[in-house]
């Protein structure tokens, strides 16, 4: 067994699978695990988690869905050998105040930032694909995104450059110690903007609508949602119209030396694959 294996947590989430095609890709042992893998991990079983670190020194660790677990597995981490520790959380976590939206996030930072080990935070904005690989896909498709997001922009950045960011970051330990990396795309758009970009570029007739948080929140709860699920994403937009989260930076550009690829660049790649036929 490696000495050098790298551990990704949530290896069949969004940016799961990409950083881990990317270390096999740069040779890197790799350890991809998820609720489905031969070794399984599971945030709720914590008995299993001594499995999965074993042989491990870095990982990359997505936050688990509530506050909490992400304390016990960092010093189980700790226990078991690990070295050092990449952490996805949400961009600008440190602004988010009193807001309901990012506890786990929070959380997982805080169990991080405060270890003895390697830490480096990778904070991405809201990702391109969640137009076409969640949960913004679906209505489009339909021909209406109906969200509670108004006149404040954001800079929405593509999971691309966040994989080629957090594989960079793990590729080189020591070069980011103690580093926390605000990832943004190029520019801020609006969701009505996004939107017409994505219309366009399908030659689709797909429109955008505002609504309240209320009724985003009844709207998910109705597709079958847990409230309490439905009332955070909901939570996310409120906390976007404060606008604190709307500015860029040049994280994507310190990492990899390039600028960040522009959400024309995505909408192109996405609707030349078919991605929002109805």
């Amino acid at each position: 067994m490696s000495n050098d294996t790298t551990l990704v947590l949530g290896a069949t989430g969004k940016t799961g699978r990409r950083v881990a095609a990317r270390l096999r890709l740069r040779g890197t042992p790799v350890r991809a695990v998820s609720r489905s893998s031969r070794t399984r991990f599971d945030w709720t079983d914590p008995d299993g988690w001594d499995a999965v670190l074993r042989g491990v020194t870095t990982v990359y660790l997505v936050p688990p869905p509530v506050p909490g677990p992400a304390h016990a597995f960092v010093a189980r981490a700790e226990a078991a050998g690990v070295r050092r520790l990449v952490l996805l959380s949400g961009h600008g976590a440190d602004t988010w105040g009193d807001s309901a939206f990012g506890l786990d996030m929070r959380s997982a930072e805080d169990a991080v930032r405060g270890s003895a080990l390697e830490w480096t935070v990778i904070r991405p904005s809201n990702f391109h694909q969640n137009f076409d690989e969640d949960l913004f896909h679906a209505p489009l498709s339909a021909g209406e995104l109906a969200l509670p997001a108004g006149e404040v922009p954001e800079p929405f950045i593509d999971l691309e450059d966040v994989a080629d960011a957090a594989a960079t970051v793990l590729a080189e330990p020591g070069r980011h110690a103690g580093r926390i990396y605000e990832l943004t795309g190029p520019r801020a758009l609006t969701f009505a903007e996004a939107v017409e970009l994505i219309s366009r570029a399908s030659g689709l007739p797909i429109a955008y609508r505002r609504i309240s948080p209320a009724a985003y929140t009844a709207t998910l709860v109705g597709q079958g949602w847990d409230e309490a699920d439905a009332h955070h994403v909901a939570e996310m937009f409120v906390l976007m119209e404060r606008g604190e989260l709307a500015g860029t930076t040049d994280g994507i550009a310190t990492l990899l030396g390039r600028a960040p690829r522009t959400f024309e660049e995505y909408v192109v790649r996405a609707a030349a694959a078919g991605a929002w036929r109805p």
